[in-house]
């Protein structure tokens, strides 16, 4: 039996995630399996396509994980389409492409002991809590002491695919970069699957590339494959300076995200190369939607209307990025966390897209133009960066916050996600800050943006005082 504390510590928010083999072993992977297929109705008997693409990334648990979650699968009658190490990505694509629903089998930027599933419906449409982990969870919890339901048809097969050259290609064909300059690029894998994509995709094009830990190793011997984390990015910032590179590029440990280095080693805030890629995406099609997350800058909404676009201010997570594309037809999407999402990959997140915009850019400007020249005007206020603080009681501190915020003039306050306050400064440049409560931890997690350094560490104290007074 699989206990619901268990089950608590596996089935996060948007996907599967744990220790291996405490929390997620083969037992877990093959129960997921069927559910899976069952809450999608992948079988041709529930009007399926009546096959699941998986894919997996480097880790040593990944091959059995992705053997018994297919034994789940092919025990109800299903096929599934192996497409071996992949990056998160490309798994999008097969779902998109093959029009099947996928599991990738991944911890992403998690230390060497996790692993995990992110899956998706048809179309690289996301299976979160809302659309359907909740109900998987349900099915695994009842089958690990009922077991599986039986099943009298011909049971289904396990086929291997490579769609590397395919994915790549088809990322070509969204971002020309038949005309850019030559350019030196230092690209960090983290011993991740970017190790593995960035030779496919980047192969051909005018680059002289420097690559650092493109070793496939789930142990990742050198450092932690999480770009978010500064330290993990000091050895790219070095090779940058060492190499007089143009631009740094550093992929997660499934290569779904992608963080930006300039040619002084400065770490470029990805919501910067979300005003960039806006730009981009809205010179091609004026007027369209851009999506941006509540603690994207206040830089980004300004970029997109001053260029003739509409942005859409969203919560924090890709369930409800992509969402929120649906029903706006936004053309594209950026979060904080250096999640990039676009209308024409099936509205999900490609860090290498992100990579391949960005180079584009800097590659169709003229010689001697530097990166951070050409980002400088999409940089308009000072970040915080994530200050997450262990408290008591979320709902009290951030409740306290609310009191202490409510009747200042020229004070705003909306509670989309977690609370964001907004004022400015007496001279009328605004500041904002946002906490939101942890869905896993007893943390709240504080982002402020301010004008000015002066004006963000004021408000960034003025708030933390009130959060740590609550610990």
């Amino acid at each position: 039996m699989i206990t619901s504390d268990r089950l608590d510590r596996l089935i996060k928010a948007y996907d599967v995630r744990g220790v291996f083999p405490d929390d997620l072993d083969t037992e877990v992977a093959r129960l997921v399996g069927a559910a899976f297929v069952t809450v999608v109705g992948a079988s041709k008997a529930d009007g399926g396509p009546g096959a699941v693409v998986v894919g997996r990334d480097m880790r040593p648990s990944g091959p059995g994980l992705v053997a018994a979650f297919a034994e789940g699968v092919t025990n109800l009658g299903v096929d599934v389409v192996d497409i071996g190490l992949a990056s998160t990505d490309e798994l999008y694509y097969a779902a998109g492409s093959l029009g099947l629903p996928g599991a990738m089998f991944t911890a992403s930027h998690n230390p060497a002991k996790y692993n995990g599933i992110k899956l998706c419906r048809v179309g690289a449409s996301p299976v979160g809590q809302e659309s359907g982990l909740r109900e998987i969870r349900s099915l695994v919890e009842q089958w690990s002491v009922d077991g599986l339901p039986s099943f009298d048809g011909q049971p289904g097969s396990v086929s291997e695919r490579d769609v590397l050259n395919a994915y790549a290609a088809f990322l070509h064909g969204l971002v020309d970069l038949r005309a850019i300059r030559p350019l030196t690029v230092v690209v960090d894998a983290g011993n991740g699957m970017g190790g593995f994509t960035v030779p496919a995709v980047l192969s051909g094009l005018p680059l002289t590339i420097h690559p650092l830990f493109f070793e496939l190793d789930g142990n990742f011997p050198n450092h932690e494959a999480n770009p978010i984390d500064p330290a993990n990015m000091r050895d790219l910032q070095a090779a940058v300076i060492e190499h007089k590179a143009d631009i740094g590029l550093a992929f997660d440990g499934d290569a779904d995200r992608c963080f930006v280095v300039d040619e002084k080693g400065d770490i470029v805030d990805p919501s910067t190369i979300t005003g960039l890629i806006a730009v981009r995406e809205l010179a091609r099609e004026p007027g369209s939607t851009i999506i941006h997350n509540l603690i994207t800058s206040a830089s980004v909404p300004e970029i997109v209307r001053e260029h003739g676009g509409v942005p859409v201010r969203t919560r924090v997570g890709h369930s409800f990025i992509k969402a929120r594309m649906a029903e706006t037809g936004a053309i594209f999407g950026g979060e904080h966390s250096g999640h990039f999402y676009f209308r024409d990959f099936w509205r999900a997140d490609s860090g290498m897209l992100a990579a391949l915009h960005t180079l584009a850019a800097l590659g169709e400007t003229p010689q001697g133009t530097t990166l951070s020249g050409l980002l400088a005007e999409f940089i308009r206020y000072v970040p915080s960066g994530e200050i997450n603080t262990t408290v008591k009681d979320q709902a009290a501190v951030v409740a306290e916050i609310k009191t202490a915020y409510a009747d200042r003039p020229g004070v705003e306050l909306d509670e989309l996600d977690g609370l964001t306050v907004t004022g400015q400064t007496p001279d009328g440049r605004t500041w904002w800050f946002n906490v939101r409560p942890s869905n896993t931890e007893p943390l709240l997690r504080l982002n402020v943006e301010g004008p000015d350094q002066p004006t963000m560490e004021s408000v960034r104290d003025e708030a933390l005082v009130i959060i740590r007074g609550g610990v």
